[in-house]
């Protein structure tokens, strides 16, 4: 079944919503005012201290449903979802104090609001009105438009502070209303917290590094750091640390993300510059839908910084950014192959942190230390850059691991841009889980050597994996690619233990 979009079906129920909008409008600015300032507390740019209602009137224009729609569901509950449009008359005035001590009255003027309203009733019940609550949100993230002006002063007064307050309006709408994000409201007395969204899963995040980031300082480089969230909560975004002077940063940062709908929910990616006790600068994001990934698989991935998520006018190059991404689910999901599973063969990694209960369990994970011998073999290159007079290069590769102080390298395969050495080495490895791989290719010379380009890589897929092969292109390099085989053997230990020897 399909909206409903006629005016003349429609009419009837913009009509009631016309009459009662008076009364909805003082019921509503009291209980809006008093549920959505501690919400603002959550989410409040850093600029901001605090941030309260002054006044707070939703006017005297009624929104309008454009269109009504009846899901098929299931037979315990009934999914209603609304198309509104709202070109409001608000009267909403905000008390902002900055965290330099500054106050702002700052009126939100010419709200407008175009969304779809899902409404489900659930449960089912054999009594008056026939349903036990209503779970509140919207659909998708919907288009919200208004403009911030300060009473008897100009927004631009203090740098970013109309940003700060936008995103926050922006997050607080976004976060706790929009789907799978719902308000309960219980009709029936009862016990609804099984309604409540919760944890399916963990996403696991390796933020590696980033590359050719656009330079936001006028003298030297950027001093980038990033900030990561699915849920924009303060306790739950995660912010690396900084690394001064520097357009291609090697972070190499774990992060955990509890996933609460795969199908819906993204992974949000920020790099800033660290301006000191000036507001930092954004460089660029990028947004990852999780339902690209496949539970239990590692996804390797450089992606394409972009100035704004919303608006994708500014073409320029930002940069990129190089993440690792795993995501597991709680328990098995139906017409999924989970990888965790008893009748799949486990890997060494897996068997150490698998539970009874067909999952992971995350506290015992953190305390695992994956200690072993990692063999990486060196086969071949092909398509390199021309390093010489000749159109050819004498290249070698040099190894090492980031925590580790030995480097291995190959020997020089000379006058050629396709090189094979089907050389191995091996590294023994403390932490693997925490550890990086870095592949660097150089030409050698008569004088000294010529940096040609490098691959920087992770441990956590030939963990998973015991050994793979693949092909990696080579960074910094206008052409190359490295062929590279890897195989793992493991001691896994506990820090208890080892604190113990």
């Amino acid at each position: 079944m399909g909206f409903i979009h006629t005016k003349a079906e429609l009419k009837w129920l913009n009509q009631e919503l016309v009459k009662i909008f008076p009364f909805v409008n003082e019921a509503a600015s009291e209980l809006i005012k008093a549920s959505v300032e501690p919400v603002f507390e959550q989410y409040k740019s850093f600029i901001l201290a605090s941030l309260h209602f002054s006044k707070l009137t939703l006017g005297t224009v009624a929104p309008q449903f454009t269109g009504v729609e009846i899901l098929e569901s299931d037979d315990s509950a009934i999914t209603m979802e609304l198309e509104l449009q709202w070109d409001g008359n608000p009267n909403i005035v905000l008390d902002i104090q900055t965290t330099l001590g500054i106050s702002l009255p700052v009126q939100v003027k010419n709200i407008g609001f175009t969304g779809v309203l899902r409404l489900v009733f659930k449960p089912l019940v054999a009594e008056f009105p026939c349903f036990g609550a209503v779970c509140c949100s919207l659909r998708d993230k919907s288009k919200v438009e208004f403009t911030l002006k300060v009473i008897g002063g100009e927004m631009t007064a203090i740098p970013g502070i109309s940003d700060a307050i936008e995103g926050t309006i922006r997050d607080t709408i976004e976060d706790t209303l929009t789907w799978p994000n719902r308000i309960i409201v219980p009709i029936v007395p009862g016990d609804y917290s099984d309604l409540e969204l919760r944890p399916v899963g963990v996403l696991e995040v390796k933020l590696v590094e980033a590359r050719d980031l656009k330079n936001k300082d006028l003298v030297g480089k950027s001093d980038p750091f990033a900030v990561l969230y699915i849920r924009p909560l303060h306790e739950k975004t995660k912010k690396s640390k900084t690394i001064n002077n520097d357009l291609n940063p090697i972070w190499n940062e774990h992060y955990e993300f509890e996933v609460e709908d795969i199908s819906t929910q993204h992974l949000t990616i920020k790099i800033y510059d660290d301006e000191g006790l000036q507001p930092s600068e954004i460089i660029g994001c990028v947004r990852v839908d999780l339902a690209d990934l496949q539970p239990g698989k590692v996804k390797d991935l450089w992606l394409d910084l972009v100035k704004d998520l919303e608006i994708q006018r500014d073409k320029k190059p930002r940069g990129q950014v190089h993440l690792e991404l795993l995501y597991y689910p709680y328990a098995k999901h139906e017409g999924v192959s989970n990888p965790f599973a008893n009748q799949i063969q486990l890997t060494s990694l897996e068997k150490v942190l698998k539970t009874e209960s067909n999952g992971y369990d995350i506290n015992q994970r953190k305390n695992v230390i994956m200690r072993g011998v990692f063999s990486v073999t060196v086969i071949s290159a092909e398509d390199l850059p021309p390093m010489d007079i000749g159109g050819k290069a004498d290249p070698f590769v040099v190894l090492y691991l980031k925590k580790g102080e030995t480097k291995k390298k190959t020997r020089v395969v000379t006058d050629t841009l396709y090189p094979i050495w089907n050389q191995t080495f091996d590294f023994v490895v403390e932490d693997a889980l925490h550890d990086l791989l870095m592949v660097e290719l150089w030409d050698h010379d008569t004088f000294g050597k010529d940096y040609v380009g490098r691959c920087i890589l992770t441990l956590t897929r030939v963990l998973l994996e015991g050994q793979f092969q693949d092909t990696f292109v080579l960074q910094g390099s206008k052409s190359g690619k490295l062929n590279l085989h890897f195989k793992w053997m493991p001691q896994p230990i506990y820090r208890d233990r080892e604190r113990d020897q």
